[in-house]
């Protein structure tokens, strides 16, 4: 749960230093993008590897590697006086962030029986991370120079570093004595053996959902910005933008969807129940969101509330869906793809509602994400009825 916690608060707290960045570097906008996108797409890229050393090596390894490469990039991001060192630190943090998700969430399922509550518990943690961490890196700006933020932020890091090399646990707890008997992959056979099963229709679920969530709320700030409702407002001489507020409480708001998922889970005969009603009911939300948006406040802010429930509620289910649907010897490979579907395949997402934003209107993104939503809820189904 601090690992996870950790990794999104490193993965919003870059955000924040590129506006220093752009000052400091003497760069443009596209070069700076340019940089920072080499950096997110190893997250993306490294998973499928990723997964496949959890799958062979264990998990635990993997984490503790995690750590360590994170905090020793954000180190060297400390260090760095030109744009070449902070862009080898960025690629660095990229590529050992990206064997997070594939080893979390492989102990996760084979570690322990009760696989719905730690998939909520686990998710809940990143919400935090999501949610406080720009917060907390935003304060510490204000009173210190980036270079020392970046530096403070390895010191978590290395205390669960240390809680994690020395906490003892079995990693296969979940593991019949048949899973355990069942022979190692190679690469190319686990990835055929995924994608001639239930795991093609997951992937494709799985990356609707990816470009859904990167789509969302990569804009989501400036979208509610426009409404007239959240207009800027002067207090003690600084102007206030009362959206990111928001923007923050629907990413805290997901805590809570994280752990009502995960029980469900836990309670229901089928996943597919719950991740298809879940998705049915985002795509009712962001149309909702169009014939809201000017009706008074306490009505978007209490349909604020129940998009960030149910978009954050999915991810227990998917999580949990992978590992019924595939064998222990894929677990963590299967994870990989899921990484890559989500960070890699969805990053697409933040491009398509920027065009949608550019040429069209908010109210036919909002449409086109419902529709998305739509989609995944009928793969949804599909998975249901065939396998």
């Amino acid at each position: 749960m601090p690992a996870h916690a950790i990794l999104h608060l490193y993965e919003l707290s870059i955000p924040l230093f590129m506006v220093v960045w752009l000052t400091e570097f003497d760069v443009t906008a596209a070069t700076l993008g340019g940089i920072v996108t080499a950096g997110y797409a190893m997250w993306g890229l490294g998973a499928i590897p990723g997964g496949k050393l959890a799958d062979r090596y264990g998990s635990k390894r993997l984490i503790a590697g995690c750590l360590v490469g994170m905090g020793a990039s954000f180190l060297l991001l400390s260090l760095s006086f030109d744009i070449l060192v902070m862009a080898i630190a960025l690629v660095c943090w990229g590529t050992a962030a990206s064997v997070y998700h594939p080893a979390g969430l492989t102990v996760i399922s084979k570690g322990i029986d009760q696989q719905g509550s730690a998939f909520a518990y686990h998710g809940m943690a990143g919400n935090v991370g999501i949610g406080l961490g720009p917060l907390i890196v935003a304060v510490l700006l204000v009173f210190f120079e980036w270079r020392l933020v970046a530096a403070l932020l390895t010191v978590p890091t290395f205390f669960v570093f240390v809680l994690t090399v020395f906490t003892e646990f079995d990693e296969t707890t979940a593991v019949t004595d048949d899973d355990r008997s069942e022979s190692n992959l190679t690469f190319r056979d686990g990835s055929i053996l995924l994608f001639t099963s239930a795991f093609a229709v997951i992937f494709g679920i799985v990356v609707i959902y990816g470009l859904y969530l990167r789509g969302a709320l990569t804009f989501l700030p400036g979208v509610l910005a426009d409404f007239r409702l959240f207009e800027r407002v002067v207090v003690g001489g600084r102007e206030i933008e009362p959206s990111q507020f928001v923007y923050t409480w629907i990413l805290l708001v997901g805590v809570v969807g994280q752990y009502a998922g995960g029980k469900l889970i836990d309670r229901l005969d089928r996943t597919e129940i719950g991740l298809g009603g879940a998705l049915l009911a985002l795509s009712a939300l962001s149309v909702l969101f169009v014939f809201v948006a000017d009706r008074g406040i306490a009505f978007l802010l209490v349909l604020s509330v129940f998009f960030g429930f149910v978009l954050f509620m999915i991810q227990p289910f998917e999580h949990a869906i992978i590992a019924e649907h595939t064998s222990i010897e894929t677990r963590g490979l299967s994870y990989g793809y899921m990484s890559l579907g989500v960070f890699g395949v969805g990053a697409v997402g933040a491009t398509v509602t920027g065009v949608v934003l550019t040429y069209f209107s908010m109210s036919v993104l909002f449409v086109l994400l419902s529709g998305t939503a739509l989609v995944g809820s009928g793969l949804t189904a599909f998975l249901y009825f065939q396998y």
